[in-house]
Parts: C-alpha cells; sequence; structure tokens
C-alpha cells in the first residue's frame, strides 16, 4: 500500500511493501519547501530553472525528515534512456548541490553501498524503487514512456542479478505516483512504439472516451516487472495519476512544462543487524 504522511511539514509518500529496518525510501510532494512559484515548494530538480539555493535546501529538509545525509545524495542527469550506473562509494554525494557534478546521462542507479541516497526526479514519468533484502540492494529508475517502452525497470532487475546475484523473486518494487492512462494520451507514433514494445499485451494501449488513444504506464511497468520474475505480490503500485493529483504532485503536462520535480528517494542504512 502507498501512503501520504506528514513529518516535520514535509508530506511524503512510502510503500508499506519496504521494511523500515535496513532500508529508507520515500516520494516527495509538491508540499513543504521554499521554492516560489512555479516551482512552489518543495521542487527537487536542478535544471529547471529554479533557484539553486532553494533546490538545495529542499533536499536538506527531506533528506532531514528521512534521517540522511543531504551531502552524499546521488543523483543523475536523466534522458529518458535506458542506461544504469552502480552506485559505489566515491560516487557519494554526485549531483547533490549541482545539476554539472550529477552522474552522467543515466536512467536508474542501484546500489550495495549503505549510506548513499539515491534520488531520480520526475513530473509525470513513473518512478520505480527496488529493493532486494537478501543481498541487499537498492535501486530506483526513472521510466517515462521511452524508458518504459525500452523496458529499464526489466534491465534494473537484471542488472541487479547480474552485478550483485539478486533473485528476482526476492525483489520488491513500487511504482510511485505518474501520469495515469486516463490522462495520458498520445499520438500514432507512440502507440506504434508501444504496440511493438508490448505486442502480446494490447490492453496497454486503449481509447478514451473523446477517442484518442491512451498508454497505461503503470500496467506496462508491472507487466515487464512480472516477466524479470518479480512475484505478482512483491509489487505495488501508488496507483495516483500525477495530472488529476497535480496539486500534490508536479506535473509536467499539466504545467505545460514549467513546473518543477518531485523526487524518489531510496538508501540503505548501515545500522541493520
Amino acid at each position: 500500500m502507498f501512503q501520504l504522511k506528514q513529518s516535520g511539514g514535509i508530506w511524503l509518500g512510502a510503500f508499506s511493501l519496504f521494511p523500515e529496518e535496513g532500508l529508507v525510501h520515500g516520494i516527495s510532494t509538491r508540499f513543504g519547501g521554499v521554492s516560489k512559484a512555479p516551482f512552489a515548494s518543495l521542487n527537487m530538480a536542478l535544471h529547471t530553472g529554479d533557484s539553486p539555493s532553494d533546490v538545495w535546501e529542499n533536499r536538506r529538509l527531506f533528506a532531514e525528515v528521512l534521517q540522511v545525509d543531504a551531502e552524499r545524495i546521488v543523483t543523475p542527469r536523466q534522458v529518458h534512456g535506458d542506461e544504469i550506473h552502480i552506485v559505489q562509494a566515491a560516487d557519494a554525494g554526485m549531483g547533490a548541490k549541482r545539476f554539472d557534478e550529477s552522474v552522467f546521462a543515466c536512467d536508474a542507479l542501484l546500489t550495495q553501498e549503505p549510506d548513499i541516497p539515491l534520488m531520480l526526479c520526475f513530473a509525470d514519468c513513473v518512478p520505480l524503487l527496488f529493493f532486494d533484502p537478501v543481498q541487499r540492494v537498492a535501486a530506483v529508475a526513472h521510466a517515462g514512456w521511452k524508458g518504459t517502452a525500452a523496458r529499464i525497470g526489466q534491465k534494473t532487475v537484471l542488472r541487479m542479478q547480474e552485478v550483485f546475484h539478486s533473485r528476482p523473486q526476492d525483489v520488491l518494487a513500487g511504482i510511485g505516483p505518474a501520469i495515469g492512462a486516463c490522462c495520458f494520451a498520445v499520438g500514432e507514433e507512440v502507440t506504434q512504439i508501444f504496440r511493438a514494445a508490448f505486442p502480446e499485451n494490447p490492453q496497454i494501449l486503449s481509447r478514451s472516451s473523446e477517442g484518442n488513444a491512451t498508454v497505461d504506464l503503470w500496467a506496462a511497468n508491472r507487466l515487464q516487472l512480472e516477466e524479470a520474475g518479480l512475484l505478482p505480490e512483491h509489487i505495488d503500485s501508488a496507483d495516483v495519476c500525477t495530472m488529476c493529483s497535480a496539486e500534490r504532485f508536479y506535473s509536467y503536462r499539466k504545467a505545460q512544462g514549467n513546473t518543477g520535480r518531485f523526487a524518489a528517494w531510496i538508501a540503505l542504512r548501515r545500522d541493520v543487524n
């Protein structure tokens, strides 16, 4: 179950599927930060034109609620691709305060290193959080329509297997707030891409009441995670449409591009038995 809660003036969402011992995670909302309009108020992204000092303060405030060190955040320059970066201890702090110091051009991060918060930014794209409690691996992926069609979620699980020997049946996954099929109308080019990417699953594509083609990104990501070997009961979905809930989460479509970004955070804790 995905639930919103308030702590120290900050609202965040969390999945009950993930254990509290040895792991911390959270998905930020728009509430509790210092950014001014149109980024009001908890903008987590340094590339939107917001004040860098305000973004850093927002990150610091959120890190304080999660009880992690904001100075050790690792975050990438996201490019709507399927590149995955393995975060090492020496990477701590990459992109924490400066966009030009971010991990270069990737859309997923995974690590076995404790006390390094992994953070990706979103405004309609799908946040994917992963945790393997057996091998103690944490990961986060950014699945926009391009990343979803390229199966970045599935590729993240495969990389967890290859690098850290995770078993898919052990992996827990959360699908965060993102634009729903109710609002994600697409053109013929995107429709054809999804037909090719998911030929056996036509239910991912549908038609709105206005007759527009729509894509169900939540279903497409769940499907590819199950195909990767995750157990259905180990996948939780927030089922929150960011465009319908633009007062709580940033929506690029709703704001026509002039908006901030919320973030998905995950970190392994060192203090585990």
